[in-house]
Parts: C-alpha cells; sequence; structure tokens
C-alpha cells in the first residue's frame, strides 16, 4: 500500500511512453522544430495547434489531431493559423496559443512577433480552418496569455506575462480585465516571482488556459531558474478564487514537472518543459498536459486531478 510519503515524493505527471508525440518530421522537410502547442477538444478528437518553426526562423500555427490523444496524431501542415508578414503584429511569426472555448467559440490567444518585439494577439474560429483575427490585446513586451473561459461581473478576464525592458526586474504573470476583449486596464500582479535561488525566482509565465475545479482555478505556470550552464524551465501549481481570480488560494512551492528525458534535455533550446495546453478526460480526473520539450518535439504526460488540487489545497485556517 502507498502512503502519503510515497505518493508526495513521486512526480504528479507521468510521461507517456511514446514521447515524443510530435517531431519535425511529421511537419514537413523544412520545418526544423514543432512545439508549444495549444490544446482542445473538437469534434470528439484531441486537437493540438502547434507551433512551428521553419529553417527560415518563421514560425506558424499547424493542426494536428488524434482520436485519444496519445497516438496515431494527424499533421496537417496546411491547416491552421499562419503568420501574416502584411499585419505589422505577425511580421516575423506567431506564437505558443492558448485555446479556450467559449459556447460554441474557440478563442485563439497567441504571441505575435512584431517589429517592436513580442506582443499578445487574438483570432476566434468554429473549425480551425478559417480564423478571424482580432488584433493586439497587450503591446509588446508581453507573451503566454490566456482567457478565462467565464465573464466576471460582464468583464473578460486575461492572465498574461508582460516583461519590462529595464534590467534586473522580475516578470511577473498579470491579470488584466476588459468589458469587450479589445480595451484592457485594472491590471495587477496574480503570481509573483520569488526571488533568491527559488525554480521560480525571477520569471514566471503561464502555462495552458485556467481550468475550473470546484475549489477554484487551476493553473500551471512556468518558471525559469538561471544557472551557470543555461536555463531550466519547469512548471509549478496555483489556485485561484473562483469569483476572483486575482486571489491565490494557495501555490505550491516545489515544481512538479521538470525536464528529465532526454528529449526534454536535448534540442534546439536544452532544458526545457514548456506546457501550454490540457484536456479533461471524461473521467473527470485524468489530466492530459501537452508540452514543448526543448523547443524542438511535443510531449504529453497525465496525471490526475484530483492529486494536483490536493498538492495545492489552501491550508486549513484551523
Amino acid at each position: 500500500m502507498k502512503t502519503p510519503v510515497d505518493e508526495e515524493q513521486q512526480e504528479p505527471f507521468v510521461r507517456f511512453e511514446g514521447n515524443p508525440i510530435i517531431t519535425p518530421a511529421h511537419a514537413g522537410p523544412k520545418v526544423n522544430a514543432i512545439f508549444n502547442p495549444g490544446a482542445t477538444l473538437f469534434q470528439g478528437e484531441t486537437l493540438l495547434l502547434a507551433r512551428t518553426e521553419d529553417r527560415s526562423g518563421m514560425s506558424n500555427l499547424i493542426v494536428a489531431r488524434s482520436a485519444d490523444g496519445l497516438t496515431g496524431w494527424t499533421v496537417e501542415p496546411r491547416r491552421g493559423l499562419r503568420a501574416d508578414p502584411d499585419r505589422f503584429e505577425e511580421r516575423w511569426g506567431v506564437e505558443d496559443p492558448r485555446i479556450t472555448l467559449i459556447d460554441d467559440t474557440y478563442y485563439v490567444v497567441y504571441t505575435g512577433y512584431s517589429e517592436g518585439g513580442a506582443l499578445i494577439c487574438l483570432a476566434t474560429t468554429k473549425d480551425f480552418n478559417t480564423f478571424e483575427r482580432h488584433g493586439v490585446l497587450m503591446p509588446p513586451e508581453d507573451k503566454d496569455a490566456a482567457l478565462f473561459p467565464v465573464h466576471f461581473e460582464g468583464r473578460w478576464a486575461l492572465l498574461h506575462r508582460p516583461v519590462s525592458m529595464q534590467p534586473g526586474l522580475s516578470a511577473h504573470v498579470w491579470l488584466s480585465w476588459s468589458p469587450d476583449l479589445r480595451y484592457w486596464g485594472d491590471a495587477r500582479i496574480v503570481l509573483h516571482a520569488r526571488r533568491g535561488g527559488a525554480w521560480d525566482a525571477n520569471k514566471v509565465g503561464l502555462g495552458p488556459p485556467p481550468l475550473k475545479t470546484d475549489v477554484g482555478w487551476l493553473v500551471c505556470y512556468h518558471g525559469v531558474r538561471v544557472t551557470a550552464s543555461g536555463s531550466i524551465y519547469r512548471a509549478g501549481l496555483a489556485l485561484l478564487d473562483l469569483e476572483d481570480p486575482c486571489t491565490v488560494l494557495a501555490r505550491t512551492d516545489n515544481w512538479v514537472f521538470g525536464p528529465q528525458a532526454p528529449y526534454e534535455r536535448t534540442g534546439d533550446v536544452p532544458g526545457v518543459v514548456f506546457p501550454t495546453g490540457w484536456v479533461l478526460g471524461q473521467d473527470g480526473d485524468t489530466l492530459r498536459i501537452y508540452y514543448g520539450a526543448a523547443d524542438t518535439v511535443i510531449g504529453v504526460a497525465t496525471a490526475s486531478l484530483r492529486r494536483l488540487l490536493r498538492l495545492v489545497e489552501p491550508a486549513d485556517p484551523d
């Protein structure tokens, strides 16, 4: 019988034995890397909107789909959201989407690579064939953003990660509000980057879109640890209040998912796991998380939602 200590010592995320599930070879001969996918359920399948980087350095977003979310992936390089160089916000590519389903529309928040730097853009789709662009939500330097799937007293809420151009300042996860998805304000920091030698010191950013649970909004975020041999990207968890997502109920002190496998330690950017999408199974507990590994390939890992909530549950005030 496993004891609570045994469970605590084990990693909550279990990598799929068939990882990496998608490699550049699946996307075409000129693709250098495929990584950082948004994820959702669409027409009975798991659909990924994955970032591809070709040999010119330009990034686009393409569709991959699977019946079980693990195997048998069909990659469709001509389907998705391709960068439009005539739009200033996409001059040098589109990157790192997060997908939120609201009613029958999929809201894709993504990073546009403009001449002025990285910024946050929005597009909507109902079929992942045609996309309606809604322009820039946040100016440079900003990325790692996703919408909540509900309104809060008539307002939209966006988690995002602005970066100050002033050297030495930390990068935190912020929350901003909008009445119409166009004008944003009332911004505040939700998840502070820790200081000192913590695994998530100085720079944190949102992972997948926030997941609604009975006890709060579950948030997976990445933290960056700078070492003598480069940066290490790992993931942690936080829980936000259901009615007021600016209130952090709890946050893990330790990272819960970090680069260990060879395909996570070797690639264009070694030492990176970068979750950007997750899908909850029909049992309401099995959570599949999709991530970029070493900025080169895509992996998937599974976890029990109940266990994740135990890791991040608020302390008993008594």
